[in-house]
């Protein structure tokens, strides 16, 4: 337990792996049960505003830099991050802010889509807070975000099929061509193997889809594997306290891999995070409670 008075989970997982389905079944728990979350998204911790990355990627670039991204720390603001998630567990405080990603989300706040809002200080009573995002489990440069979370997520496809739902969502969503979305995934991919795999040796949970249908060349792909089309592995760090009895009889056709690995139907997908995550928001507000003091 990092902080049982103020408890922090965490879900992380690269562009396109998915963790924002991942948080909506985080949203029903929580509203199921009763929790008061403060969310907060890792978009709002870059370093940089839409139009200030473009040109920062093009100055880079001139430079003779071709792997300028989102997902190492010179584009992004870990330190804050890592004060952000130490002040909370220490008091439930910290300063956060929104990134708004398109005209919907920026009409409320009467700005530009790609600008992000004014820091401002973590509102009163809570129970937890939430991240969803690139860089939940980061620790680089002397910087340890890990280390504040008591509940460390991470939410890793194949690396195939997290390109095709990258490249279907940027089209779709983003109005980007298959060749930009191309020249992303490879200028990322020098910072997603030093920043973003090395994450999901820290994680307490991963959740890994594997599609069983073709996906040899994702940059082609027509249609994103439905959940039906997929097995979901599931590896816990410390399987210590996991009913995996229990698990293997409510996901029917579910089987265990490895000792600490269950591997069930990709439908089965919210299912199980119910199943799994529920007991464990349950023991940090307990132990919150008792932490404060209350009942």
């Amino acid at each position: 337990m990092v902080s049982a008075e103020h408890p922090i989970i965490a879900i992380t997982g690269s562009s396109g792996a998915g963790t924002t389905s991942v948080s909506r079944t985080f949203s029903q728990i929580f509203r199921r049960e009763g929790t008061t979350a403060v969310f907060v998204e890792g978009d709002a911790f870059h370093r940089y505003d839409r139009l200030e990355m473009a040109q920062r990627m093009a100055e880079e670039a001139a430079a003779g830099n071709h792997s300028f991204s989102h997902f190492g720390p010179a584009a992004n603001l870990f330190e804050e991050l890592e004060a952000l998630f130490g002040d909370y567990g220490s008091d439930g405080g910290g300063r956060i802010r929104r990134y708004l990603h398109d005209d919907e989300e920026a009409a409320e706040y009467g700005q530009p889509a790609g600008t992000f809002t004014p820091w401002e200080d973590v509102p009163d009573g809570s129970d937890v807070l939430f991240y969803e995002g690139l860089h939940g489990a980061v620790a680089c440069n002397g910087i340890d975000v890990a280390r504040h979370v008591d509940l460390l997520i991470g939410v890793v496809p194949v690396i195939n099929l997290e390109w095709i739902q990258k490249i279907h969502r940027d089209k779709s969503t983003r109005g980007y061509s298959t060749e930009a979305v191309t020249d992303a995934i490879l200028r990322r991919m020098p910072d997603y193997v030093q920043y973003i795999c090395p994450q999901f040796t820290r994680t307490h949970v991963n959740f890994q889809r594997v599609p069983v249908v073709d996906t040899s060349d994702p940059f082609i792909a027509r249609f994103i594997p439905t959940l039906d089309e997929s097995f979901l592995v599931i590896r816990f760090r410390n399987p210590r306290g996991i009913d995996f009895p229990y698990l293997l009889s409510m996901l029917h056709d579910s089987f265990m891999s490895r000792a600490n690995t269950l591997v069930c139907p990709g439908g089965k997908m919210d299912l199980a995070m119910q199943l799994i995550f529920t007991p464990m928001i349950w023991r940090l507000i307990e132990q919150r409670r008792h932490a404060r003091g209350t009942r």
